[in-house]
């Protein structure tokens, strides 16, 4: 597999993307990384690994794609920019995935334009695979549609049972609607109608509504929603995470007898961080699009982009697109 990284995405780019691609083949989690961007300072950067040096290629781009930049704006203005001719190379074939930890509308926008919507998809999603207590689930939309129809939530249904389907090899995954209660009568007008909607196809495992104190018992495969809610509910799990590790780090510091016992519970403490590591797949997947575009966050480490290397090669091995493509297109 050959993943087209754009290596000035990050807010610390391009060392993430060059450190993260180099990992990534060290690892062989792919046989090849195209990093797209200023050529010289990437090679330069570069000269400082010691790796398999046919295995990285460097693809110039002379303009670069601000976080502050307006996404669609900027995607018609730097047509050289590292973001657009990174999902060039996917569409040109000449890449079997994209990967950007640049502007999220930017990386919309261009993949929007560049690959097209799969033929009867009415609007593509950000799809997350997001930790549980029993292993993972795909939570979407994260943020693509911040107003859904019902028709909408019952694609994102589709798009995510067969995102689940082929990448976890889960022949019938639990498909659930978030919502403010279990019973079909709760939530406004849209959620009601997407849940008799949701009800009636008899291609989804459909098992009902789920409140948001569920999300990460595990008790579903893929949760539904629309992107207001959905960016919502992944900064606010993201947010408590994080507070609830930097309190007992408070605490622990308070006097030797709490750091002795942090120093017992270590092996919890790893345990637990590792399991809610938003790192571990490094991206999410834009779905509903004729082509892959996983995008980083713009906080990414080499860690992450390592993993957001490694998850677009799997996404591209599982068949995801192709299968969708001819689901919807038979439609």
């Amino acid at each position: 597999m050959r993943i087209a990284v754009d290596a000035f995405g990050t807010d610390n780019a391009p060392f993430p993307e060059i450190e993260g691609a180099v990992l990534a083949i060290k690892e062989d989690l792919c046989e090849e990384v195209i990093l797209v961007g200023d050529e010289v300072k990437i090679k330069y950067e570069l000269e400082k690994f010691f790796y398999p040096q046919k295995r990285i290629s460097v693809v110039n781009a002379t303009q670069r794609i601000e976080m502050e930049d307006s996404g669609a704006t900027a995607v018609r203005s730097k047509r050289d920019s590292s973001l657009v001719k990174t999902i060039e190379l996917h569409n040109q074939g000449l890449a079997d995935a994209a990967v950007s930890a640049g502007n999220t509308g930017a990386v919309m926008s261009a993949s929007l334009l560049i690959y097209g919507r799969i033929k009867n998809v009415l609007r593509p999603a950000i799809a997350v695979v997001f930790p549980t207590e029993t292993g993972h689930q795909i939570l979407l939309d994260m943020g693509a549609n911040v107003d859904c129809t019902a028709e909408n939530l019952v694609q994102f249904a589709k798009l995510g049972s067969m995102y689940f389907k082929y990448f976890f090899q889960e022949e019938h995954p639990r498909i659930s609607l978030l919502n403010i209660g279990e019973e079909s009568a709760k939530g406004n007008a849209t959620t009601k109608q997407a849940y008799q909607l949701l009800s009636q196809e008899k291609e989804l495992n459909f098992i009902g509504n789920i409140e948001g104190k569920d999300i990460i018992k595990g008790i579903t495969d893929v949760v539904v929603c629309d992107g207001f809610v959905g960016n919502i509910v992944l900064k606010t799990i993201e947010g408590v995470g994080f507070s609830i590790f930097e309190i007992l780090k408070e605490q622990i510091n308070k006097d030797w007898i709490a750091k002795l016992g942090a120093l017992l519970s270590y092996p919890v403490y790893t345990h637990i961080k590792n399991k809610l590591d938003h790192t571990e797949y490094g991206g999410a997947l834009l779905v509903g699009l004729n082509g892959i575009s996983v995008v980083a966050h713009g906080r990414s480490n080499a860690k992450a982009m390592k993993n957001a290397i490694r998850f677009a090669a799997l996404i591209a091995q599982s068949g995801f697109v192709t299968n969708a493509r001819n689901y919807f297109e038979r439609s």
